[in-house]
């Protein structure tokens, strides 16, 4: 009698049967023990967000405007109580340039080093308001000022008072050395307060407190000079030369020798013959 392969294989397959249920609590206890382990290790901490220097810098940079000085508009960016202005007292730094006629094409460098100090001044705690003038385009503002460039005008402007009067302006003139200015100098003026070493201006030109600011007579002053800086250097000659002769014919004039000797006085003999 032969045995079916069917029922010889019975046996194993209920061996197998019973085997699966001790294979699925092996995987049971890897999976817990892997839950366990997840648990226990800590997860990342969310990410803090870091500010970035560079953009906080850029932004401050951005913030600190170079306004334009020009003769139209800088009572009104010059004056207490201004947009940009602050409680107290309002610093500025004016930089004064120009062209090849105003500064005799020598003001390059000063340029450049202003334009560098730029973003070294924005690093500042109280970064100051910033100008700039041209003398080449706006010589009447120059000339009104009494302002040569390459320089730096250092302004304090105060606030008016509680009466409404207004205090004194302190203003200090610092030239820039053409050949060898560069921005670090032209910086350390509001970031090492080196300005406090030079003496402030209290003369006759003084842009806001001097005689002429008073009587009005500062723009006229700048528009005389500026006038005559614009006549040509041969036109002066021609008119000095014009005026000497003048001069000179006059005074001569009177004095001309008679031809022939002088007349004999009245009365007296006639020369023999």
């Amino acid at each position: 009698m032969r045995t079916s392969p069917l029922i010889l294989a019975l046996p194993a397959l209920a061996t197998a049967q019973q085997q699966f249920p001790f294979v699925d609590q092996i995987k049971g206890w890897f999976a817990q023990a892997s839950q366990s382990i997840t648990s226990a290790v800590p997860s990342a901490p969310a990410s803090i967000p870091i500010p970035d220097p560079i953009a906080s810098g850029a932004a401050k940079i951005a913030d600190l405007k170079v306004e334009h000085l020009t003769l139209d508009n800088h009572k009104d960016v010059l004056k207490p109580g201004a947009a940009t202005a602050i409680p107290g007292i309002e610093e500025w730094m004016l930089f004064v340039t120009g062209g090849n006629k105003t500064c005799f094409g020598r003001c390059e460098r000063a340029e450049t080093a202003w334009n560098e100090a730029v973003p070294l001044i924005a690093t500042s705690s109280t970064p100051p308001s910033l100008a700039k003038l041209d003398c080449e385009t706006d010589g009447v503002l120059c000339n009104a000022w009494a302002l040569s460039p390459p320089s730096v005008l250092h302004i304090l402007l105060p606030q008016p008072l509680a009466d409404q009067s207004l205090p004194a302006t302190t203003v200090r003139y610092l030239n820039l050395n053409q050949t060898s200015v560069t921005a670090t100098e032209i910086a350390a003026i509001h970031n090492q307060e080196k300005y406090k070493e030079v003496t402030p201006y209290e003369g006759f030109w003084h842009p806001f407190d001097g005689p002429l600011v008073k009587f009005g007579l500062n723009v006229p002053a700048g528009y005389a000079i500026w006038g005559f800086s614009k006549v040509p250097s041969w036109m002066f000659m021609i008119g000095v030369s014009f005026l000497s002769r003048s001069f000179m014919s006059k005074r001569m004039g009177g004095q001309a020798p008679a031809r022939g000797g002088a007349a004999p006085p009245a009365g007296a003999p006639a020369p023999a013959q």
